[in-house]
């Protein structure tokens, strides 16, 4: 058997464990993925992820690769119990070690782990959650997994870091069963505290006040919290990702955190270095682009006084700031009405929310658009072949006389097809809920309809963004580098990657003081808003402060001219490094080594 690559200094096996090892949902295959490459740097083969198997996305992202030391010993011990289990690298930067657990081939094990967790944990699992019942199948895999590297390791120091709640539920069984290794338990945001924030407009002001017990059942969650509570009391070492989660931690989990572990992100993914000016306009002439399809046959208005907005991420309507952001829209709008600007600020909304399709009007206008520029293409070669003629014969110049007949036609056929008697869609999709989407309702309520006469422009787009969009024909990345801002005043935010991502290509943001990132990074650098960070001031301040706030730092926004914008944008990258997690990573490192210190 070969020996796993081990630090001299810490002789010792490191298994992170989490539910987005290779099975990407949301932030926390974020952080895994991008801190791997350090993490790999610091432990070699010693360090190991543990996640669930999700076929679809291993076939992409998964190498399968055995190598006989402990942790292939143990896997091949698992698979000889009847136990779907690959083990190979996962496939990103760092190519660190992975595990991957077929929760499928536990089911069985679901009504064993959930008699435990009642008798010994007081935790009824509900049968009829899928999410939880496949959590608990895959705690089965983890603790089979665990207890068994323990007699493979052969004396050598077991490290569990687990993940949120769905990768902890074996925590408090192995404690109980007397396991011997050292255990870490990180909350990216407490799951209760999520859920209050979303039906409470003084949550943190009141924090003190709930009873987390009530409140749980009250949101239908009591198993998943009890989970993440257990988790959080029964490990070694408690954590999470900033100081603002730290104080949930405290009301709602019962448990003082022991250290903050900072997300961090692997910057060089996202360095364009001189390029990313060039980017900026390369990308944002494609915006342009869809801007003449979607608003031109309605109306038009000057493109190079034209700025671009957006925000993006999970639909939580209130809890992401979309709220406090339109009504600052709307405000900006009559400031840039009352004031005579020349600016237009065009704004991306984009969500995932229930949908049909992309509407028929959105898709109309997008391939007329398309016609056009496919008319000025095959006019402009037939004005140069005859226009080169012409010259070199010395003929008079009649530029009118060269265009052919079949194509005079179809550019009167085009623009007569082109020219509506209706406002562009404040929506590009036909949505499932029309009637009760808060962002349709707000937008109706502030009558932000895109009139002619608007300044802000509102263009709410309830699907991920793809480089295959027929709108934008931009990846998410592309569209981001065209913009001119990002807006992101969260009331309940435990981190917030979307902020630090655009300022890390180069654009400025909005965060909030109730954002972990926005603390965490006003903090680092005083004269934050030079370098591209602006922070709306939400924590114990009433909503319409706190939307003057955001509409006044908006306005200053467009008051700047462009040699103001790319300076700031040249800031805004170079205050993202602080955030490479060459400079975050020691934070874990100092956690693991505390853990085996005890």
């Amino acid at each position: 058997m070969n020996e796993p690559t081990l630090p001299i200094e810490k002789k010792a096996l490191l298994i992170e464990l989490g539910w987005e090892v290779c099975n990407q949902i949301g932030g926390i295959y974020t952080v895994l993925r991008s801190k791997s490459p350090e993490m790999v740097k610091e432990w070699g083969d010693a360090y190991c992820l543990v996640g669930p198997l999700n076929h679809t996305q291993a076939d992409i992202e998964f190498e399968d690769q055995e190598s006989g030391d402990a942790i292939s010993l143990t896997v091949e011990a698992m698979r000889a119990e009847g136990v779907e289990v690959r083990i190979g690298r996962w496939q990103v930067s760092g190519r660190p070690r992975a595990v991957l657990i077929g929760v499928q081939s536990l089911q069985s094990k679901v009504k064993e782990q959930s008699k435990r967790l009642l008798d010994e944990q007081e935790i009824i699992i509900p049968p009829e959650d899928e999410l939880v019942r496949d959590v608990v199948a895959f705690s089965a895999g983890v603790h089979q997994f665990l207890t068994l590297l323990e007699g493979f390791s052969k004396g050598t120091p077991v490290i569990a870091h687990f993940h949120e709640w769905m990768s902890g539920v074996a925590l408090p069984l192995l404690k109980h069963d007397g396991w011997s290794g050292h255990s870490v338990f990180t909350t990216h945001a407490t799951l209760i505290g999520r859920y209050i924030a979303m039906s409470s407009e003084r949550f943190y002001s009141r924090i003190e006040d709930f009873d987390d017990m009530v409140e749980a059942k009250k949101h239908g969650i009591m198993a998943q919290h009890m989970l993440e509570k257990a988790s959080a009391r029964d490990a070694d070492k408690f954590t999470t990702v900033s100081g603002i989660t730290a104080l949930e931690c405290k009301h709602l989990l019962g448990r003082e955190v022991d250290e903050l572990v900072p997300n961090g992100l692997n910057i060089n993914r996202f360095l364009a270095l001189h390029e990313f000016q060039q980017m900026h306009t390369e990308y944002k002439e494609k915006l342009h682009e869809f801007t003449m399809g979607y608003f031109f046959p309605s109306y038009n208005f000057e493109l190079d006084q034209t700025l671009y907005f957006f925000s993006s991420g999970r639909f939580e309507f209130r809890n992401k700031g979309m709220d406090l952001t339109l009504e600052a829209l709307s405000k900006l709008n009559q400031r840039l009405i009352d004031t005579g600007s020349r600016k237009t600020v065009v704004f991306l909304l984009i969500t995932k929310q229930p949908v049909r399709s992309m509407s028929v009007g959105s898709l109309e206008y997008a391939a007329m658009f398309r016609e056009f520029k496919t008319i000025a293409r095959s006019v402009t070669e037939e004005i140069r072949k005859h226009l080169i003629e012409e010259l070199a014969a010395g003929h008079p110049l009649d530029l009118n006389e060269m265009v052919p007949e079949v194509w005079k036609l179809r550019i009167r056929r085009a623009q007569h097809a082109w020219h509506r008697d209706w406002l562009p869609p404040i929506v590009t999709h036909d949505l499932l809920d029309d009637g009760n989407d808060e962002v349709i309702n707000k937008l109706r309520e502030l009558e932000l309809f895109n009139n002619a006469h608007d300044k802000v422009k509102v263009v709410y787009h309830p699907d991920f963004v793809r480089s295959t969009n027929p709108l934008f024909s931009l990846d998410y990345e592309e569209l981001i580098r065209g913009c001119h801002l990002g807006i992101f005043p969260s009331f309940y935010e435990p981190w917030g990657y979307t902020p630090l991502e655009t300022l890390a290509m180069g654009v400025p943001a909005v965060s909030s003081d109730l954002a972990g990132f926005g603390v965490y990074a006003s903090a680092l650098r005083e004269s934050h808003e030079k370098a591209g960070l602006y922070l709306v001031n939400r924590r114990g301040k009433p909503k319409e402060e706190a939307v003057n706030q955001l509409t006044d730092m908006l306005f200053r926004f467009c008051q700047q001219n462009r040699r103001q914008r790319i300076a700031q944008r040249n800031r805004s990258e170079a205050f993202a490094q602080n955030f490479d997690w060459t400079h975050l990573i020691h934070h874990y490192h100092e956690v693991h080594q505390q853990v085996l210190s005890q």
